[in-house]
């Protein structure tokens, strides 16, 4: 084992225990190369550790983790920086004294290795993070998991949590330590992150209306059905009902497969536009700790180190590349909400028929007086659900537009 491959050596007889105490808005850096050794680290990365800079430096990364960490946590990391993506994750790392620190470090890879930025971790996640760890390393451990099964598990567990994917987690959860940390520090969000969070609300909000009327659709498919029935028990005069059931059949199905387009899977409309927000709601998250960052290393370059102005440049070119991918984002999510208001021009002309034939069907019933209190019974479904449809037409109209206000106001922050 040569200088610049070596383990990190505790501290002897150390007997100190706990968590390791460090600011809410302090920043942990490192950079790594190709195989994994510690090329650079902050000097608040070594007063949290308790490792001297030149301790750290040459040595494996992989030796911060704490012994609890689970492994599928580390083969993830590995896996998605391999192929070029961005990793988020809470880590449990090991001081040089024998204490602790939880940290949410968020990594960038890079052409000659990766580089990783950690903050403390503030918001109610970590707490149900480190509950899950606990299950996770303890399957590891007595079922003797392989890589592969310990990365599909850290993925079902963070499905189990509310989150669609990882991608999923890792936006919502840098936003809730930022948030925390913002409400910590009483500072404010940055304008960029108050709208793309506000978009992240209002999509959310989108969702749930969409699967309402997704179901109320689906509450009065059984409807004209029923007129069938009724129109047949009628005999000579129920050949005007039956007529409006099949129109009103037609359009309810005509609505089912915009739905459908719209909301099913993850290549929907909405998948995309929720997804593109995701996107863009981390990068500008991600591009607040790496301008940060370089701010600090500016400083140590102004004091006299100029070892640190690779790291100020390095630091830089990421995020302005984050930038870059931020707008990339909001060029789909503008590309979406367009195609969005297209998509709500045809549910209201499906809306209006509906209308019309709910319209049709209240004469027809009028003019069967009251001799069968089933038709009136099923007008006043139809009255109740058309209310319900164009109620939540009309707010997913409202949040589409509060969305492409958003939006408008990022594009004019360029």
């Amino acid at each position: 084992m040569t200088q610049h491959d070596r383990s990190l050596s505790p501290a002897t007889r150390s007997t100190a225990t706990g968590e390791v105490p460090f600011e809410a808005d302090t920043l942990l850096y490192s950079r790594t190369d190709k195989r994994g050794l510690l090329v650079d680290v902050s000097t608040d990365f070594c007063n949290v550790s308790g490792y001297d800079y030149s301790e750290l430096v040459g040595a494996a990364h992989k030796n911060m983790p704490h012994p609890d960490m689970p492994k599928g946590i580390g083969q993830l990391s590995t896996e998605r920086l391999g192929a070029g993506l961005q990793m988020l994750a809470y880590v449990k790392n090991k001081s040089k004294d024998g204490r602790y620190f939880w940290v949410l470090s968020v990594s960038w890879p890079l052409e000659e290795g990766y580089l990783s930025i950690r903050i403390k971790p503030m918001s109610e996640v970590r707490d149900k993070v480190e509950a899950a760890y606990k299950t996770l390393h303890a399957d590891e451990e007595e079922q003797k998991l392989s890589s592969a099964q310990s990365v599909a598990n850290v993925i079902t567990a963070v499905q189990s949590y509310g989150f669609m994917d990882y991608e999923d987690f890792m936006s919502r959860t840098l936003r809730a330590e930022v948030e925390a940390i913002a409400e910590n520090h009483h500072t404010q969000l940055s304008a960029a992150q108050q709208r793309y969070f506000s978009m992240y609300d209002t999509v959310v909000k989108l969702g749930r209306e969409v699967t309402g009327l997704v179901d109320v659709i689906q509450a009065i498919r059984t409807m004209p059905m029923n007129m069938r029935i009724l129109a047949s028990r009628l005999e000579n005069v129920g050949g005007p009902i039956s007529a409006i059931s099949v129109n009103y059949s037609q359009m309810l199905e005509d609505m089912s497969s915009w739905i459908k387009e719209f909301s099913d899977g993850p290549k929907s409309t909405f998948s995309r536009i929720k997804g593109e927000i995701a996107k863009g709601q981390f990068q500008v998250c991600a591009n607040d700790l790496l301008t940060r960052m370089a701010a600090q290393y500016a400083e140590e370059v102004k004091g006299g180190d100029p070892r640190k102005l690779k790291e100020q440049e390095i630091l830089e070119a990421q995020a302005a590349a984050s930038r870059d991918y931020a707008n990339d984002a909001l060029k789909s999510i503008e590309t979406e909400v367009r195609r969005l208001s297209r998509s709500v021009l045809d549910m209201k002309r499906y809306v209006t028929g509906l209308s019309s034939t709910r319209m049709m069907c209240k004469i027809e019933a009028a003019s069967l007086g009251n001799s069968d209190t089933a038709l009136n019974g099923i007008v006043e479904q139809l009255d109740d659900r058309q209310n319900e449809i164009e109620r939540r037409l009309a707010q997913i109209i409202e949040l589409n537009a509060g969305i492409q206000g958003d939006s408008a106001m990022l594009r004019s922050m360029e």
